[in-house]
């Protein structure tokens, strides 16, 4: 594990050293020779989203989360980590960025629970911080509903950062989901006809789609929902619910789809039902690259 630092000091002391660790950070290609990616997520705590199955302040603690992904990211056949400003700037001053794909997350306006929740604005990073600091994408929660004016401003704030993304030759990665609101909840529709909708709308977002990924959730008929797109495609851990062993099989076998080039997932591995995040990690990288990581 790597050793934390600490790091309200050098905030304090030396903020400049945030800039000079993404300027020096050791980059690599974004698909290695199995042209699979397993991406750890990091991004739901700047939502006020800090839950985890039952116990709702889960992810309050930084130094306990930082601590996860750290574990998750040394691990064996783990590529990266998507995040926000402040995740990843821990993360890079802890000094386990380099040879990651490092993907920022954008619109966290959507505050979970809030009156204004799917207008989600753009608070995160824009696609020329993006650029500036050598990240490698940028990524966009869509989600799409029908009744809810406030979806307009994100589907065309999402537009917009998938055509400046494209001109950065970067990737943007689309979250796409068909959503209804009802008591002051957002619930998203996760049965295969409004995700094949959710894809076929975010796949028009932007002037250029050459950069454009999909994250999309694990639905029944997946081999049929896969068929609406032609774009690289990273599967969505979800929150975890029920039995692991279950999730665990469903993703080995949504990975066989053509358009599918791995997963990214976080509370499922950051936090497993055993807390053996070590071991959870172990088993998502042996479904997406094959690999046996030994012992840990």
């Amino acid at each position: 594990m790597t050793a934390m630092v600490d790091l309200t000091e050098i905030r304090a002391r030396e903020p400049q050293r945030v800039a000079e660790g993404w300027e020096a950070r050791r980059k690599r290609q974004i698909l290695g020779a199995d042209g699979r990616l397993l991406i750890v997520a990091a991004d739901h705590p700047a939502r006020g989203a800090l839950g985890v199955r039952a116990e709702t302040m889960a992810m309050a603690s930084r130094p306990d989360l930082l601590e996860r992904l750290a574990t998750a990211l040394t691990r064996p056949g783990v590529d990266g980590v998507l995040g926000t400003p402040d995740i990843l700037d821990d993360l890079l001053l802890m000094g386990v960025l380099d040879d990651k794909v490092v993907i920022g997350s954008m619109n966290r306006g959507g505050l979970q629970g809030a009156t204004f929740e799917l207008d989600d604005r753009f608070t995160a990073y824009t696609a020329d911080e993006i650029a500036a600091r050598g990240l490698d994408g940028g990524k966009m929660l869509t989600r799409i509903c029908l009744a809810d004016p406030g979806t307009a401003a994100t589907l065309e704030s999402t537009g917009r950062a998938v055509s400046e993304l494209a001109r950065h030759r970067l990737i943007a990665m689309v979250e796409p989901f068909m959503s209804v609101k009802a008591g002051g909840r957002v619930t998203n529709l996760l049965d295969p006809d409004n995700t094949i909708r959710s894809i076929h709308i975010a796949a028009g977002l932007g002037a250029s789609s050459a950069h454009t990924w999909l994250k999309l959730p694990v639905v029944d008929e997946l081999a049929r929902v896969m068929e609406a797109t032609t774009m690289p495609t990273l599967l969505l851990g979800g929150d975890p619910q029920g039995d692991p062993e279950h999730t665990y099989a469903s993703w080995g076998k949504a990975l066989e789809l053509p358009p599918v080039r791995g997963l990214v997932v976080g509370r499922a591995l950051l936090f497993p039902p055993d807390g053996d995040v070590a071991a959870a990690v172990d088993i998502a990288a042996e479904l997406v690259h094959g690999l046996n990581p030994g012992p840990r």
